[in-house]
């Protein structure tokens, strides 16, 4: 399912420091509750979830320094990929983090970390010689920062409190990215639907040899080196009125926008709201797909459910993320300071981020 793209704007990132600060200088946030939920319907067995509300700890035997993972494997081509990859990816994640460093140093790094991680399982995968593959969406949370790496059509989506909705991940189909049908066709693949002899082309775009329609994955063996496992990676922090997460596979996203996931679940638990979603999916045509939802909500501490958003908005994108220009000067927190924003950290999809971080891959 193709999304629009918005204008782009000529804008930068603000300093993880300043947003760290924040919380310092300022009457200090409380650390959020982390309620998740989960639906899957199954037609193939190859949706597979990791959901992990305290993952681990940063500071080992530190309780207030733990951190939540939630992470959607959609696999095709049989299973083996997204087992392989739920069972190793976070401890891939984990061993790429220095040791004994700074909550920002460690929030900083994360997002080399998790390129790092994706690169390396894919790799020791392929060891294993077998052809499936996996989509993977992988959230990590740390207090109010949320970091996400994506490959594949698996979508996260976030409404913050105030109503605004942001994508946290990238869509790697051919068919509603043309910056990667370029890069796979410059890679020396070919990308086309399937030709019938005799007949018209018809399906998705899909990449050949393999016939593969993502352009991003972990696995897929016989698909040759065009296709890759560098993820799209966004990090951004919420403010402490918190906000939704949904992840959800291609199974919900083939039947519903992100409007009507929403709609149909706005206002319920984490857990009724990830069956509602599923339900709403499967109702127009069946369970057509593996069809799997994950919910997650970051609300203020002893909140137990989410509040309908208290204004309604169109659906928000890249542009609409509170960034600070990297040609102006730090600014006092107090200017940063507006209430119910979600501001970006740190965005990156180039394929070529994996070769940023050969000293990590290396390692």
């Amino acid at each position: 399912m193709a999304m629009a793209a918005a204008p782009s704007v000529a804008v930068g990132t603000v300093p993880l420091g300043v947003l760290l600060r924040r919380e310092v200088t300022k009457e200090r946030m409380e650390r959020p509750d982390v309620l998740c939920g989960e639906a899957n319907r199954s037609r193939k067995g190859e949706d597979f979830t990791l959901l992990r509300a305290d993952a681990g700890q940063r500071v080992a035997g530190d309780p207030s320094t733990s951190f939540s993972v939630f992470a959607l494997f959609d696999g095709h081509n049989g299973s083996g990929a997204a087992i392989y990859a739920k069972e190793n990816l976070l401890n891939n994640v984990l061993r790429a983090i220095p040791t004994c460093v700074s909550r920002e140093e460690w929030l900083a790094v994360l997002p080399r970390a998790l390129v790092a991680a994706f690169v390396k399982t894919d790799k020791d995968y392929q060891a294993v010689a077998e052809t499936s593959g996996t989509t993977v969406t992988f959230v990590i949370i740390d207090e109010w920062v949320v970091t996400v790496a994506s490959v594949g059509d698996s979508r996260c989506i976030l409404e913050s409190a105030e109503g605004s909705v942001y994508y946290l991940s990238a869509d790697h189909r051919f068919d509603s990215n043309p910056e990667e049908v370029e890069r796979v066709t410059a890679c020396g693949s070919k990308v086309g639907k399937m030709d019938i002899v005799g007949g018209p082309e018809v399906g998705p775009l899909r990449c050949w040899p393999g016939g593969l329609c993502l352009s991003r994955s972990i696995g897929d063996l016989d698909v040759g080196e065009c296709i890759i496992a560098v993820p799209h990676v966004k990090q951004v922090k919420l403010s402490n009125a918190g906000g939704r997460i949904i992840i959800a596979s291609d199974g919900v996203w083939d039947d519903l926008t992100c409007e009507m996931a929403l709609d149909c679940s706005r206002g319920f638990p984490s857990d009724i709201a990830a069956n509602r979603i599923v339900n709403e999916a499967i109702q127009p045509r069946g369970i057509r797909d593996d069809t799997t939802c994950i919910v997650i909500d970051i609300l203020p501490p002893e909140k137990l459910a989410p509040s309908p958003p208290k204004r309604q908005r169109k659906i928000a994108f890249n542009n609409m993320f509170r960034r600070k220009s990297p040609d102006v000067p730090f600014k006092t927190d107090r200017e940063y300071a507006e209430p119910d924003v979600v501001e970006e950290i740190f965005e990156d999809g180039s394929a070529m981020l994996s070769k940023s971080y050969q000293i990590l891959l290396s390692a």
